[in-house]
């Protein structure tokens, strides 16, 4: 199922009984960033809706401010490759077919055969963070296993080569006899898929783990809840975007309005300070600080062609070594460490071998536009549906009455000595309404089907995952405290399903537990 409107994509497929099984939807604003943002993209899957057995998916990417940007959200019932091929077809065709150059996930199999089948040319990276906090776990049976992490770590985070990594992956095995083990024998088949040395020549926006992704289900959280529905989910997923994009505006207002100072008397330094936003140049300025902790030493040189020794002093008693060349005719410095070619910032190595040189200018291509504060970004002009006007004071306050009671009809679903209590208090509550409402302008009687919502298309929620409890910290009226005093009985089970409804990106969901439950809702907001 596909809903074709210009403000936003969205994609369903169902189970036979009408439950989703998968589904994506991305905004006009997420399509439109991708142009500028959709370089390098972290996928992750750790959050779980909760409520339901669905399992969400963020697609997120790095805007020039180096702040976190949504381009997409997905909704899975399981992670199987034929899922994520469904989906991740989704997205390229949400973005128009143009796939990331890079690509970060997790240690997911079935992802990773999904990504080579659907975007062969993109290069896929695991998470190393997720890799290497696995150490003590894997290793902690084996005598020494601090050492063993320390030394690892070491292998994997200083190897300025690939050989280099070869030789020190062989000796570290050696040293501790770990040349049987199966879990570092899979990772060192897999190197070229979470080893820097394998991945850093290609550009990642600063990005080495899925951990983007992750801060961003922690910023779900803030507008999330464990009892939020699945309508909840998408309406408040939509609130999560407009912040994101309301970070995004002021930055750029200080951009626009604010000057960071320049920190020595670098014309270089004053070249990015004129481009970079201020996040990007405070980047750039830390590695013209680091310059003052390198010593640089000319090894060779002939026809404009360099090559030079940096040490960097990283403790009192160690040096770290790396090779640095500059070309005089091409105006181009490279060096062994990626920086520049990982993460679009020349490092302090390169920049102390220019200032050895003398060079007052940088080439442009060292100026990304992709960090630059002068574009006009086209997705910034584009309204989101969170920028819309808001709804009528009438719709308002029957979502704002649907989702208060809601906690209250289900849990009194459960026994039908619940339901009669609820009946009951129904009952009460509509009678005094009734006659607040004859007070006022004469007697009145409504249905909920006075409630006429147009360009509906039902579908069916997945079934309900029970959790452990109910929050603490909320405070129950005295109507609550009379089920809760009745869930002390023996509690039979009344088998429900919760009927979800999408409209466009995002959906509305009624539960009537009881005809009465319209009555009540239409009444008072009246």
């Amino acid at each position: 199922m596909k809903e074709k409107n210009p403000n936003f994509f969205f994609e369903l497929q169902l189970e036979e009984d009408q439950s989703i099984k998968l589904a994506f939807w991305a905004d006009a604003r997420s399509r439109a960033a991708f142009e500028y943002f959709g370089d390098v993209i972290s996928f992750d899957t750790t959050y779980n809706t909760n409520r339901y057995n669905l399992v969400c998916g963020s697609f997120v990417g790095v805007n020039h401010h180096d702040q976190s940007t949504l381009l997409g959200c997905s909704l899975m019932k399981n992670e199987e490759i034929e899922s994520f091929k469904w989906l991740f077809q989704s997205w390229l065709r949400c973005m128009g077919g143009n796939a990331p150059k890079g690509f970060l996930t997790d240690q997911c199999a079935s992802m990773k055969r999904a990504l080579e089948a659907c975007m062969p040319t993109t290069v896929h990276r695991w998470c190393i963070w997720h890799i290497m906090k696995k150490i003590p776990s894997k290793l902690n049976g084996y005598k020494g296993h601090a050492d063993i992490e320390q030394e690892m770590s070491q292998v994997v985070w200083n190897s300025q080569s690939k050989d280099s990594f070869d030789r020190n992956w062989n000796d570290f095995l050696l040293n501790f006899g770990l040349g049987d083990n199966k879990w570092l024998s899979d990772l060192y088949e897999d190197r070229h898929i979470w080893v820097p040395i394998y991945l850093d020549h290609h550009f990642w926006a600063g990005m080495r783990s899925t951990q983007r992704s992750e801060s961003m289900h922690s910023f779900f959280n803030k507008y999330i809840t464990r009892n939020s529905s699945l309508i909840q989910f998408v309406k408040q997923y939509d609130n999560c975007l407009g912040s994101r994009e309301q970070a995004e505006r002021e930055s750029d207002a200080a951009d626009f309005h604010t000057v960071i100072p320049c920190a020595t008397k670098s014309c270089i330094e004053a070249q990015f300070q004129d481009a970079y936003t201020h996040a990007k140049f405070r980047e750039v300025q830390a590695q013209f600080r680091g310059k003052a902790n390198c010593i640089t030493r000319l090894k060779n040189s002939a026809l404009g062609y360099s090559v030079y020794e940096v040490g960097e002093q990283v403790s009192s008693s160690i040096f770290n070594k790396f090779v640095v060349t500059y070309d005089s005719v091409a105006a181009e410095v490279k060096c062994h460490c990626l920086l520049f070619e990982s993460r679009g910032i020349l490092c302090r190595h390169a920049l102390s071998v220019l200032s050895f040189e003398q060079v007052s200018q940088v080439s442009p291509r060292y100026i990304l536009e992709r960090w630059s504060k002068k574009v006009k970004r086209r997705h910034t002009h584009i309204k989101s549906s969170h920028d819309e006007p808001l709804m009528e004071p009438r719709s308002k306050r029957f979502d704002q009455l649907v989702f208060r009671s809601q906690n209250i009809c289900e849990f009194a679903s459960e026994s039908e000595e619940l339901t009669a209590i609820l009946h009951r208090a129904y009952d009460n509550v509509m009678a005094e309404m009734e006659a607040l409402k004859a007070k006022r302008k004469g007697t009145s009687s409504l249905s909920h089907e006075d409630a006429n919502l147009e360009s509906v298309n039902e579908l069916q929620s997945p079934p309900r995952i029970r959790t452990r409890g109910r929050p603490k910290n909320r405070l129950g009226s005295k109507l609550e405290k009379q089920i809760a005093n009745a869930t002390k009985k023996k509690k039979t089970k009344v088998l429900s399903e919760v009927k979800v409804m999408f409209f466009k990106f995002v959906a509305i969901e009624f539960i009537f537990l009881v005809n009465s439950l319209g009555n009540v809702c239409m009444l008072y907001f009246r």
